[in-house]
């Protein structure tokens, strides 16, 4: 159930300067411009000063006329309120950015991490599972992350109540990581905080989101997709058939992950979704040596996409920003996006075969998608699929 991991949608794009790391988080930060968007704009615009600079005009082609950009004291303090928590940034393309979720097509292009940040530069497994986790699900999460640690792994995991506080206290000496779904310095739940503190003295946390956001609903699923992104393998070890840790097992699915699940008996609700994904193909785990048939021994192998590169697009050179692409006339953006709005629904739908079925050049879409995003009439999810806004 694995894929090629390491291929990236994105090129590098570390940042040269300060500046260049303001101006990244200012274009991040910009109201509906999420992780989807900001690719497409730097794609388009071939860096964050250009992508900034043509938001307003973006924003009106599509409707909305008091646009602005992130205006740049929310910036300034965000990065004053990292500095007083003791986190620090990490950009998509800098060698300490984790390098398989360097090739997860919406990868955060920008993590704020506290604690030991050499660990993301070995190699991971995530661990999740029940937040109302049984004492055999609490005891195998706990042998598991142990062995998995003594391995040379470091287990990666949500910082929920249940399976993942478990996984992070059995691991933390030798290497665990939680990924909020908050601020690094807001914890969630708070019965984890003295779990938390221990894992940011001798682990690390990190997070895409602000300094300061308090999680709510919609950003657990976004921090899934990072728990399994960074990982080799995600291991399930207690799930009813609707949860949360399906939802990361999805996303180790849709990243070319290898999906792993503890079996559990039928009349088990805590196991029935670990029984369905063995079901659907996941491998049958019984004890740690299990895993490590799967992915083999925890070496570190070299990875081309942590050698920095700058964000250039191809037949650029260095000292010349990119061109703008053409613009079209309204009367023909107008009716691009009337039909794009035609073929999309409540339903998700891949943008492949949005533009199959439209017919068009992907270029003309790109732009199109990136207006719709902007006024906010379509969405995408983390999978990357697009919906209607109702």
């Amino acid at each position: 159930m694995a894929g090629d991991p390491t291929s990236s949608a994105h090129p590098p794009l570390p940042p040269t300067t300060e500046d260049d790391r303001f101006l990244l988080l200012r274009l991040l930060r910009s109201r509906r411009v999420g992780v989807a968007t900001f690719w497409r704009l730097l794609d388009q615009f071939g860096s964050a000063a250009a992508a900034l600079d043509a938001l307003p005009e973006i924003a009106r082609a599509a409707g909305v006329e008091d646009y602005a950009p992130c205006p740049e004291g929310v910036v300034a303090a965000e990065m004053k309120a990292a500095r007083r928590s003791g986190a620090r940034a990490v950009f998509h393309g800098e060698p300490d950015y984790p390098a398989l979720l360097t090739g997860v097509e919406d990868a955060p292009p920008i993590l704020w991490i506290s604690g030991d940040s050499d660990l993301l530069c070995r190699p991971m497994i995530a661990i999740v599972g029940s937040r109302t986790a049984s004492s055999a699900g609490t005891r195998m999460a706990r042998r598991l992350a142990a062995d998995l640690s003594e391995a040379g792994f470091v287990v990666v995991s949500g910082l929920a109540r249940g399976i993942d506080a478990v996984a992070h206290d059995a691991a933390l000496k030798g290497g665990t990581i939680a990924v909020m779904a908050g601020g690094v310095d807001v914890i969630y739940p708070q019965e984890n905080a003295d779990l938390a503190a221990r894992i940011k003295q001798d682990g690390l946390v990190l997070s895409e989101q602000p300094m300061g956001l308090q999680p709510l609903a919609r950003h657990f699923p976004m921090r899934n997709r990072i728990v399994s992104g960074v990982a080799r393998a995600v291991v399930v070890v207690e799930a009813a058939a609707k949860s949360g840790s399906l939802i990361t097992a999805r996303c180790a699915l849709d990243q070319g992950r290898e999906v792993m699940a503890v079996p559990g008996h039928p009349f088990e609700g805590r196991a029935s979704g670990c029984n369905i994904l063995i079901r659907d193909g996941a491998t049958l785990i019984r004890s740690a040596e299990d895993i490590l048939d799967v992915t083999g021994p925890a070496v570190v192998a070299p990875l081309v996409q942590r050698q920095p590169n700058l964000f250039v697009p191809e037949g650029i050179p260095d000292d010349r920003p990119a061109p703008h692409p053409p613009a079209q006339p309204l009367r023909q953006v107008a009716a691009l996006h009337d039909r794009i709005l035609s073929r999309i629904g409540a339903g998700p739908i891949s943008e492949d075969e949005l533009i199959r079925d439209l017919a068009t050049p992907p270029r003309e879409i790109a732009p199109a998608l990136v207006d719709l995003e902007l006024d906010g009439r379509i969405r995408r999810d983390a999978a990357g699929l697009l919906s209607r806004e109702v």
